[in-house]
């Protein structure tokens, strides 16, 4: 889908570069179309990076895509540029009015924290109530999975023994649900987390459907029945150097980290990664974009 997005926001070159098909507000007005309208909640702390990540995912199909973003109101962001932060974001409070048809709410690096102790939980919590009524389909990504999991449906996050980070080899176990239509039976997936959800607890809870798992990650994508809701505990949206990234930045703070597994060639982490995701990440975006959003929404909003 060709994405509508502010001219100057710096997602913009990069995604032109890879030939994205992004489209700027101009160009989207001459078009005689009903676009879809994505809202993003941005809580990852590098957000420039996230958006880059997010919009080329989103941005390849014959349907235009708004994309709103919107961060905490009650955290102030100390990662991203205030300027940028004015320039391209607005608030819950500010867009609570309008109907979405498709919702992202990112991960966040705070699993340490219990969900009551982060700062803006409260507002995540009205935001995912929103969402109830307000959207067509909200996907939780990482640690927005497991408070959307937790929020929903009483499902709770465990701390793991250490953290798990790396490429992960899933099977598919269910293969005629149309968010994973197209799948292999199995694919490869980024994790970067330190704690985990129960399989037995999400499979007690009827509403849902497990529909992969990992041997070495635990369960990865989780969709309520009626594919209002998606839970996903990994990162297919990871660029190829993120876990990189995180690696050299854990180091430098002197973590007791050990290396990404399945990432580094020969696990050396001084021989470039190689992107073995890609693929996947852009179908499972486009099944949830076209068969749980698109075919979903209603033309009109009542």
């Amino acid at each position: 889908m060709p994405i509508n997005i502010p001219h100057n926001l710096p997602a913009k070159n990069i995604l032109e570069k890879e030939n994205i098909f992004v489209m700027d507000e101009d160009q989207a007005y001459r078009q005689d179309i009903r676009p879809l309208n994505i809202l993003i909640f941005n809580i990852m702390p590098e957000k420039e990076k996230t958006e880059t990540q997010l919009l080329r995912l989103l941005g390849n199909s014959p349907l235009q895509v708004n994309v709103t973003f919107i961060c905490p109101e009650t955290h102030e962001a100390k990662t991203t540029n205030k300027n940028h932060l004015e320039a391209f974001y607005t608030t819950f409070s500010a867009i609570r009015h309008r109907k979405f048809d498709g919702m992202i709410i990112t991960g966040a690096p705070i699993e340490h924290l219990a969900f009551n102790e982060v700062t803006y939980w409260k507002e995540l919590e009205k935001v995912m109530e929103w969402t109830k009524s307000n959207v067509t389909s909200t996907l939780h990504i990482c640690w927005g999975a497991q408070a959307g999991l937790f929020h929903h449906y009483g499902i709770n996050k465990y701390e793991l023994p250490s953290k798990c980070a790396g490429i992960f080899q899933h099977r598919l176990i269910e293969s005629n649900i149309n968010l994973v239509r197209g799948f292999d039976d199995y694919y490869l997936a980024p994790h970067s987390r330190h704690t985990t959800i129960s399989l037995e607890e999400v499979q007690a809870v009827e509403e849902l459907q497990l529909l992969s798992i990992s041997d070495e990650a635990g369960v990865c994508l989780v969709s309520s029945k009626d594919g209002k809701r998606i839970f996903l505990t990994g990162h297919p949206e990871y660029d190829c150097t993120t876990l990189q990234e995180e690696y050299v930045r854990d180091q430098n703070k002197g973590l007791d980290i050990t290396l990404p597994v399945n990432y580094f060639p020969n696990d050396d982490p001084l021989q470039e990664p190689r992107h073995t995701w890609r693929s996947h990440a852009n179908l499972l975006f486009s099944n949830w974009l076209n068969y749980y959003v698109y075919q979903e929404t209603p033309y009109i909003w009542g």
